[in-house]
């Protein structure tokens, strides 16, 4: 008989269940408690019982755990100081969307040299995330994969859905089953509908194939989830951070019934992917705050070790520590800077109101 099935497929190779990896690095109390009262955070900001602004800032994505780490240490300390305006979630992202090909994150290739040894990634990725809550610092990220938040997604306070994937029923369901708030970000070309219907998907009960704790496969049923919320990010060379933009789309939700909160990202199609562009978006926003703007409850900032990146693929020993090797980043030192500032902003502010 002629061979059927796995004609193009050149190996199979079996990862430990998610069970397994959680008995391995297990969730102790404090960490349940960072993971619960940051979400609880969120959705309060998102539901405008928090008058605070959400930021989500942190790495394009991680590629060196020791950078990352440093990193950590240092948003940690920004995060307690700033505290009474900001809530702060550092942006911890372990898959990235490919146009077409490239390097598709730590948990896919996390020795950055194609040998694809994912067990490794998930469990390097689980350790960040363990150590990240246990320091008190919750932790922000996309989900790309299907079958990865079953290993990681009790450590992440606040999760994405990129706008490569947004149009996918695939991840919709799997928002809606998500236990934290999730941003659904609008689409490449700048379209806000997409997102919205994503949002409105995610909102509701779905029953799809999926795996469960052992790693069987299983027929997950979510409940709905009801915090999902748009996050604006540009598109096909436009942004949509302006007042105008705005606005328009504050009509969009509320015509679709949605909550009017959203995020703003200061990268990607909004600063044009030069990272000096986004203190622009900031200085923006806290303008638009500053006139009474209550619908902009947060924003995301792409921010590293050191400003910039730099050209990938290479030998690993060649890289620069703390630099990007996919998005252009702001430095720490414009980071702390930009929030420090923002933040006695928003203080005088609110203290008008």
């Amino acid at each position: 008989m002629q061979q059927l099935q796995d004609l193009r497929v050149s190996r199979i190779i079996r990862l430990s269940s998610p069970r397994a990896l959680k008995e391995k690095l297990p969730v102790t109390e404090h960490i349940a408690d960072t993971v619960c009262q940051a979400r609880h955070e969120v959705e309060d900001i998102l539901s405008g019982k928090d008058s605070r602004m959400l930021v989500i800032v942190g790495p394009c994505s991680i590629h060196d755990i020791k950078a990352a780490r440093e990193y950590a240490s240092r948003l940690l300390a920004l995060r307690k100081e700033l505290e009474p305006e900001f809530c702060v979630i550092m942006r911890v992202y372990f898959e990235k969307p490919r146009t077409t090909i490239g390097w598709k994150g730590f948990i896919n290739d996390p020795h950055l040299n194609d040998t694809y040894d994912i067990e490794h990634g998930l469990f390097h990725a689980r350790k960040l995330l363990i150590e990240l809550n246990e320091m008190g610092l919750p932790a922000a990220t996309e989900f790309l994969d299907p079958i990865s938040p079953q290993y990681v997604a009790d450590l992440i306070s606040w999760a994405a859905i990129g706008a490569r994937t947004i149009e996918s029923q695939t991840h919709r369901q799997m928002a809606s089953g998500l236990s934290m708030p999730v941003g659904f970000k609008n689409a490449t070309d700048g379209r806000l509908q997409v997102a919205i219907d994503a949002i409105r998907s995610a909102m509701h009960q779905h029953s799809f194939l999926g795996i469960d704790q052992d790693g069987h496969s299983s027929v997950i049923t979510t409940k709905g989830n009801p915090f999902g919320h748009l996050v604006l990010r540009g598109g096909s060379n436009k942004t949509n951070y302006d007042a105008d933009s705005i606005a328009q789309t504050e009509k969009q939700l509320r015509k679709a019934e949605l909550t009017e909160h959203l995020l703003v990202d200061c990268s990607h199609a909004n600063s044009g992917k030069k990272f000096s562009n986004q203190l622009k978006v900031w200085q923006d926003i806290l303008a638009q705050k500053e006139k009474g703007n209550k619908c902009i409850a947060g924003v995301m900032i792409e921010s590293n070790i050191c400003s910039g990146n730099q050209p990938f693929p290479v030998k690993p020993e060649e890289l620069q520590y703390g630099v990007s090797i996919t998005d252009e980043c702001v430095s720490w030192e414009e980071t702390e800077k930009m929030l420090r500032d923002g933040a006695e902003f928003m203080k005088q502010v609110r203290s008008k109101a």
